[in-house]
């Protein structure tokens, strides 16, 4: 039995759905430079485009030029998406089956901070995607959590009320931007905890 009260899940992906290692990409973006690659991750995390990126406002080939120059880094733009995209770890955390089942009873949403390269590359990889068909990513929506505006952009692409979702997020501000709106928020920390804590909320997936 299905329970009445929830309709939607909606997961956040990185470090919840794909495991991520920045250090992989920063590490090749690296390659020939000065700097190390926490020195890199820390100047792209300050850099005054680096919301631009996420919501949308500078294409990747632009942000390309911006951060090889920035860098001082030659590499083409085919080669900074695949350096780029480096953090993404290939095997993802959940079984398929376990995403299926959930996706015959609940609608499934995607809710992340996120750009282009990644999105691009995620989606062709990871075949679970097909179990998500509303996908709300930063870079579209043209604002990024915790913004209010882009959880009411899930619960609309999922038609329901806040109260009628779980949200699942590995950053405990963002699970709690949901909670402030009425969802119930999940912090994720992995598949077996998740699982006890969707049960708890009566939530079927067998």
């Amino acid at each position: 039995m299905v329970s009445s009260k929830f309709r939607a899940i909606i997961f956040d992906i990185g470090r919840v759905l794909i495991r991520v290692d920045i250090s992989r990409a920063m590490a090749g973006l690296a390659s020939g430079l000065a700097l190390k690659p926490q020195e890199i991750w820390s100047a792209i995390e300050k850099d005054p485009h680096w919301l631009d990126w996420q919501e949308g406002r500078i294409s990747p080939h632009d942000w390309h030029i911006h951060l090889t120059k920035r860098l001082g880094a030659s590499l083409t733009f085919e080669r900074f998406c695949e350096v780029w995209n480096l953090a993404l770890d290939p095997n993802p955390i959940h079984s398929e089956s376990f995403l299926e089942k959930l996706s015959k009873n609940y609608r499934l949403a995607l809710l992340s901070n996120t750009d282009p390269i990644h999105m691009s590359e995620e989606e062709a990889r990871f075949p679970f995607f097909r179990f998500f068909p509303n996908r709300i990513y930063s870079y579209r929506v043209g604002v990024s959590k915790p913004d209010p505006v882009i959880y009411g952009e899930a619960l609309r692409a999922c038609k329901v009320g806040a109260a009628e979702a779980v949200y699942i997020d590995d950053v405990a501000a963002y699970a709690e931007a949901a909670r402030r709106l009425g969802m119930t928020g999940i912090v994720f920390q992995s598949p077996e905890q998740l699982q006890s804590d969707l049960r708890t909320l009566g939530i079927r997936f067998d």
